[in-house]
């Protein structure tokens, strides 16, 4: 039973819609990429736990705070076997272990070690059900997803599952005999309560309005070369149509999120969007998938 579902990182979601209005800096367009590989290989294993089919809950995308210490869980799955956390990795490419430190193969450039965050994620998660005075047995486990990925020297007493194993471990899951009780129940209810909506470390570059460049971008390959075409916005690199209407609703969850302070006004849309379409067009859209705020001169939309 999914009881929480992935939804795409904040700073992600923030750094593609900069990456289309302002010249990023190597470091950011690098967080980005990573991000973006995250994200893919978390959705790739999400599909294999789809099948899944004794009792477990499942939450995704979790972040819990225990003595002022912030720590993130890629997926939490409750059984009756213990709690399985697992840390989810898409690296690509060859790597090597040597001692506990990370390499690339071709640079010897070395890398986080995903165990050593696992396992402070580990001991402050068991930490958690001390105060919480429960008892579950807990096991961790990082799981590399990408089929394009070697790792050599890996240690076989640390807690890795590698992409010719992935299927195997969730098979020998999959066998183990689940029923679940009130205690697993009131732990995964407890989590979900404990979860932090705001990651203090999701941070974006800084920018202002004024840099960003104001104009509709292709919803399929985010260029902002697009024109108007009757009831729809076409790309002029891809060729890309969209309605009108998705067009304008996708740019104004754009404005929340850069902006989150500024009023949803059919000025302000109007202008970020650089008058692509009349004004008029724009207040039929707010009025109709948005609640009108105040009077008619001073008029915003939540």
């Amino acid at each position: 039973m999914l009881l929480k579902a992935r939804t795409e990182p904040f700073e992600l979601i923030g750094l593609r819609y900069l990456d289309k209005r302002m010249v990023l800096q190597s470091q950011e367009k690098y967080r980005l990429w990573t991000l973006e590989k995250g994200y893919i290989g978390e959705i790739i294993f999400d599909k294999m736990t789809e099948n899944l089919t004794e009792e477990r809950y499942i939450i995704d995308d979790l972040l819990l705070q225990v003595n002022n210490s912030y720590f993130q869980l890629d997926k939490v799955i409750i059984g009756k076997d213990g709690v399985y956390l697992i840390d989810i990795k898409y690296h690509e490419g060859d790597y090597y272990y040597d001692g506990d430190k990370l390499y690339t193969l071709n640079s010897k450039r070395e890398q986080k070690n995903p165990v050593i965050q696992l396992k402070r994620s580990e001991t402050l998660f068991r930490q958690l059900l001390q105060n919480l005075k429960m008892n579950h047995l807990v096991r961790a486990t990082v799981v590399f997803v990408n089929p394009e990925f070697t790792l050599y020297k890996a240690p076989m007493d640390q807690p890795i599952i590698l992409p010719t194993q992935v299927h195997r471990f969730l098979k020998e899951l999959n066998s183990i005999p689940s029923k679940l009780d009130e205690s697993h129940q009131k732990l995964a209810q407890t989590l979900l309560s404990l979860h932090q909506i705001k990651n203090p470390f999701s941070t974006l570059p800084n920018y202002k309005y004024e840099q960003l460049e104001k104009r509709m971008h292709c919803r399929q390959c985010g260029s902002l070369n697009t024109e108007v075409d009757h009831y729809d916005l076409v790309c002029g690199k891809c060729g890309t149509h969209e309605r009108i209407e998705k067009a304008i609703l996708r740019h104004i969850e754009e404005i929340k999120v850069l902006f989150p302070e500024m009023k949803i006004t059919t000025q302000n849309v109007y202008d970020w969007c650089n008058g692509k379409v009349s004004k008029r067009t724009f207040l039929r859209v707010l009025k109709k998938n948005y609640k009108a705020v105040g009077k008619t001169k001073d008029v915003y939309f939540e």
